[in-house]
């Protein structure tokens, strides 16, 4: 898709979301994840959307696909990536290259139970992000990642407390 089709798009989901702002807010699509063999899950989603996560040998997984972690980290990077490229186009700037790297750190301590302080999920997370612009300032190439990062629903919800509830149906 061309960049004015992307600005166009955008344009017209504002104006339309700006009008009927009760159609904005809506359930996201369902992941469900059905582990298989050992710590190898399945998960599946609508229009046969599907992805297969494994964990590494050293917690007894077969390491045979990327951890649920790698995933989180993926959806991190091409969110904003995504969203570089939409508010690049929705500003006129022609980009030559975007490219979107997010690494983070963690403690195995947290996922394992050995210490109840140390958190289970990452703690902390780093995006490098390559961009060429060609005639952009390097002020405004910085303005449009800083905005697709503050704007990435998946970066947010790892930023922010997101109301969690949890059901469990015992069979």
């Amino acid at each position: 898709m061309t960049a004015e089709r992307i600005r166009d798009a955008i344009e017209g989901a504002i104006v339309y979301l700006s009008e009927h702002r009760a159609e904005a807010r809506y359930t996201d699509s369902h992941a469900t994840a059905t582990v298989q063999d050992g710590l190898r899950a399945t998960v599946s989603g609508p229009d046969g959307a599907q992805l297969t996560t494994d964990m590494p040998t050293s917690v007894g997984g077969g390491n045979s696909a990327p951890s649920p972690g790698w995933f989180l980290r993926a959806a991190e990077a091409s969110c904003v990536a995504t969203l570089v490229a939409m508010r690049a186009a929705q500003l006129g700037v022609t980009l030559a290259k975007v490219e979107l790297t997010v690494d983070s750190e963690s403690d195995d301590r947290g996922i394992l139970g050995i210490d109840e302080s140390t958190p289970a999920g990452p703690l902390s997370t780093r995006i490098v992000a390559r961009i060429r612009a060609p005639g952009t300032p390097p002020a405004l190439v910085e303005d449009i990642v800083r905005w697709a990062v503050e704007h990435c629903p998946v970066t947010d919800a790892v930023r922010r407390a997101v109301p969690l509830t949890v059901e469990v149906q015992a069979e």
